[in-house]
């Protein structure tokens, strides 16, 4: 059934460990969403005086805080912040600009235990991490790992989409090729196919071990061994 009309385009979405589903807007906002009574409240809307670009997937982490990324997919002709960034906003409302290096930053997600943020930008192979060293302060990027390509591949590569994490720290990255799973060193342990191309995956289900990945014109179940880390995190 529809759960909310107009959606604006929503794309990531979280909850937030209350009665709230966050949201991305591609059309240039971050929203929470009431479960009860759906009501939308802007979270954040602008940077520095200017609309977002088309914000597209969102982590929150344990303080409350939610990272997000801005690419350019569906945003207006000329960019309004210029660049494709990875922002943060705090739970007490301040938004800061993390990244603004890569390519198209799409997927995002956090390790289990909050020390590294992933970054999965959709124009490029190179999966990228950050270290964590506070709620939303990072240090210098690098490369985790690249997504393995299709045959005739050109440079610089097809990325991924969405992602998710399972309480190992493997992630589970949606791709051309399928899911593609990584462990948290950077190395490729498998990858599992899907029936279409899929856009994004989250686990769910009994003991938070199905994923469910939804792709252009379905939605997949896929029960596994592993067990998904759920966001949020608990306080320490």
């Amino acid at each position: 059934s529809v759960f909310l009309e107009p959606a604006n385009h929503c794309n990531g979405l979280m909850l937030d460990g209350g009665n709230n589903l966050l949201a991305c807007e591609m059309d240039g906002r971050l929203v929470s969403i009431n479960l009860k009574n759906k009501k939308v409240t802007p979270l954040t809307s602008e940077y520095q005086g200017k609309r977002y670009n088309a914000p597209n997937d969102l982590v929150v982490d344990r303080t409350g805080g939610v990272y997000f990324t801005d690419p350019h997919f569906r945003a207006p002709e000329p960019l309004p912040q210029e660049k494709v960034a990875v922002y943060y906003r705090s739970a007490d409302g301040e938004v800061t600009r993390l990244a603004d290096d890569l390519k198209a930053p799409n997927g995002v997600i956090l390790s289990p235990d909050e020390k590294t943020l992933y970054v999965i930008p959709s124009m490029q192979k190179e999966m990228w991490a950050y270290p964590v060293t506070g709620p939303g302060k990072v240090g210098k990027g690098r490369v985790l790992c690249s997504l393995k390509q299709a045959p005739g591949a050109k440079e610089p590569g097809r990325g991924g989409d969405g992602l998710t994490v399972d309480t190992n720290g493997n992630l589970y990255i949606t791709s051309g090729l399928g899911l593609q799973v990584f462990s948290p060193a950077g190395k490729l342990l498998g990858i599992i196919e899907v029936p279409e191309v899929p856009a994004n995956v989250t686990f769910g289900g009994k003991d938070n071990s199905s994923l469910f990945i939804t792709a252009r014109n379905s939605l997949y179940r896929i029960d596994t061994k592993a067990k998904g880390h759920r966001f949020p995190g608990k306080s320490s």
